[in-house]
């Protein structure tokens, strides 16, 4: 059956300006909801009417005037599908499902079997009915995301704030945003602090607390007090618009199984058609009482049965709920074909940083010798407020308020650290390798730190060091054992830090296997190597720019949207917004849910129709029985296919 495709931009988004408007839109829209299902409803009434007046043989409903009355309640619901099924034939397209219920129906009444000629249009018009409401409900948080598209941004220009369209402003621009509102566009946060609603971009509810500095995104609300942000990229490419570009694409892109049961409808609905021609006459070299009026409506029954709907209408609708579901929880697939795919994973291959790791410096350790603490990190910090290197950010957070000295005459020693002048004092800041090329003894136990490590000196004495290190996510722990419950039991870790960090980083995780200080095109041959073996279905999940070749040769890339690059984002697969590897655990489990409900629903079509098909031909089912068999089944599997969106997956 062909269905208008759907495009994000026929669903209006509510502005939530006016309470007044709000009552417009639900009265207009329950108003169109009721023209919708109004045909439905005349047909109903009259055949009702029509039935009771045939069971008490009231007098004057006979002959032409009972033709009518049918004729009269056939049209509301059967006049659009014979005329859908007439364009379909002008395009060539002749073995469709309206062709298939145009002539079942328009034969019953041909033979008499006005009540059941109705019966079958009017059912399946309820079935497209419950159909529609499916999709919709599907559609639910796509348009989630389309409520949460910034309408507006108060500009900074000419001295003033101005309201334009979030379009309209440039990289670099300064915007404005209020208590409730939405963030217009990417950018960096320039007030002191904010927090933020983030669920619709990443399905999480509870509020994210940002600092200056660090990065917004578009269609976060703001939560509290006014703020300021400087926008780093146009809205086309903001996070909001790049999520629902994906969405949009994602529900083009079928899956083998969809394809597949499209092109069997495409085969399947002409080889029914002459079977039906063959039920009619066939039997009259066969059959010494034949009857013409009885092997037709046999034949008739038949076509009703064979008919498609079931397959054709809940296999997408099961791919799409799956989708949803999935956008629901923070969890992006670019196509149906990738939720089978991620099914069959039986091994990940993960990078380190900003993949289990949070990719942010912190201060892990200090020690300070003959020195108070507080002291020694006066000089550290006086010392790397001259640097930009992401180390020297983690040591100034030390201390919010910064330090009182200051440092002169500092330069940088390529490939060891810094040199300068605090407090008149000469001060050295780097690796061993600085220390020892100015004749400095430090601790031997610096030897067996296998972290980041900021050595310090001050006027040539060994004053401390700062061990640095990369957090591990809160979830990180969590997401192996639960991938060794589902089923991946070949995990990896492959990194471009220092080989001893990496190992160190697996062991905390109980990952076996990890490899560290690898180039991208290392990475790639690790993954090439393990592709060798055609059992491994594998997934590679990372978030940097150096993952894109890997993300792309794996059978499914997974990156992470929130740090990710933008690079890693266009190439892989899925996406998750929360950066929390455990949503791979949950995007496994929403996968598995999504292909077992469209088996399911394939096993109940072709098992109800094969039974009923064979009822029929045999005469042992009437056209109640063949509705049963099409529009009955399509809505159970509807139904099915609609759990998708209610379940609850445990992270």
């Amino acid at each position: 059956m062909k269905k208008k495709k759907l495009n994000l931009r026929d669903i209006k988004p509510n502005s939530g300006t006016e309470h007044s408007h709000d009552d417009g839109h639900n009265h207009n829209e329950q108003q169109s909801r009721f023209k919708v299902y109004l045909p439905a409803i005349i047909s109903f009434t009259m055949l009702i009417i029509g039935i009771a007046l045939d069971y008490f043989d009231v007098a004057f409903f006979k002959d032409w005037l009972r033709i009518i009355w049918y004729g009269i309640a056939y049209l509301p619901v059967g006049f659009p599908v014979v005329k859908e099924g007439w364009e379909s034939i002008k395009k060539g397209d002749v073995f469709t499902e309206f062709f298939l219920m145009s002539i079942a129906t328009i034969g019953a009444f041909v033979i008499g079997e006005y009540p059941e000629g109705v019966a079958v249009m009017l059912f399946y018009a309820v079935g497209e009915l419950f159909q529609s409401a499916a999709v919709n409900k599907a559609k639910g948080n796509i348009k989630a995301l389309l409520d949460v598209r910034p309408n507006e941004a108060l500009v900074y220009r000419n001295n003033d704030y101005i309201s334009v369209s979030p379009e309209t402003v440039e990289i670099g621009e300064k915007v404005q945003v209020r208590v409730g509102e939405k963030i217009p566009l990417d950018g960096i946060l320039l007030s002191e602090k904010g927090s933020f609603n983030t669920a619709a971009l990443t399905g999480e509810s509870k509020p994210n607390t940002i600092a200056r500095g660090e990065k917004v995104f578009a269609g976060s609300i703001n939560m509290d007090g006014v703020i300021e942000i400087e926008t780093t990229k146009e809205f086309k490419d903001s996070s909001i618009a790049r999520i629902l570009d994906m969405v949009q694409n994602a529900t083009a892109r079928k899956s083998k199984t969809e394809l597949f049961i499209r092109k069997f409808a495409r085969v399947y609905t002409p080889i029914v058609v002459f079977l039906a021609i063959a039920v009619t006459f066939l039997p009259y070299f066969f059959v010494d009482d034949y009857v013409f009026r009885d092997w037709l409506y046999r034949a008739l029954i038949f076509l009703v049965i064979s008919c498609p709907c079931a397959l054709v209408i809940s296999i997408p609708l099961g791919y799409f709920g799956g989708l949803g579901a999935a956008s629901k929880n923070g969890i992006l697939f670019k196509g149906a074909s990738f939720l089978d795919a991620m099914t069959k994973i039986n091994t990940l291959v993960m990078d380190k940083t900003g993949t289990v790791t949070k990719g942010v410096f912190k201060i892990k350790q200090i020690k300070a010798i003959n020195l108070d603490e507080k002291e020694f990190m006066k000089y550290l910090m006086a010392m790397e407020e001259q640097s930009t290197h992401p180390i020297a950010k983690a040591i100034l957070e030390y201390n919010d308020e910064g330090t009182d000295y200051e440092a002169s005459e500092v330069f940088e020693i390529a490939g060891k650290g810094l040199k300068g002048i605090v407090n008149g004092k000469t001060v050295l800041v780097g690796n061993k390798a600085l220390m020892t090329a100015n004749n400095i003894n430090v601790l031997e136990e610096t030897e067996t730190i296998v972290e980041s490590i900021v050595l310090v000196s001050i006027d040539n004495a060994f004053a401390g060091y700062v061990v640095i290190a990369d957090e591990l996510k809160e979830d990180a722990k969590e997401t192996i054992t639960s991938l060794h419950k589902v089923g991946v039991k070949n995990i990896m870790m492959l990194s471009g830090d220092k080989d001893s960090i990496t190992q160190k980083v697996a062991s905390e995780l109980n990952i076996e296997i990890a490899k560290g200080g690898l180039l991208p095109e290392d990475k790639l041959n690790e993954v090439e190597i393990l592709k060798q073996d055609p059992n491994n279905k594998i997934a590679f999940i990372g978030d940097g720019i150096n993952d894109a070749p890997v993300l792309a040769a794996s059978d499914v890339g997974i990156a992470m949207g929130g740090l990710g690059s933008d690079v890693a984002i266009e190439t892989a697969d899925v996406i998750i917004q929360t950066d929390q590897p455990s949503k791979v655990v949950k995007a496994i489990k929403i996968s598995r849910s999504t292909r077992k409900i469209v088996w399911q629903n394939i096993i109940l079509a072709f098992g109800v129709k094969v039974i009923v098909l064979i009822l029929g031909a045999g005469g042992l089912a009437t056209m109640w029985e063949a509705v049963f068999a099409d529009v009955g089944v399509a809505l159970l599997a509807i139904l099915n296919a609609v759990r998708l969106q209610r379940m609850k997956w445990v992270d």
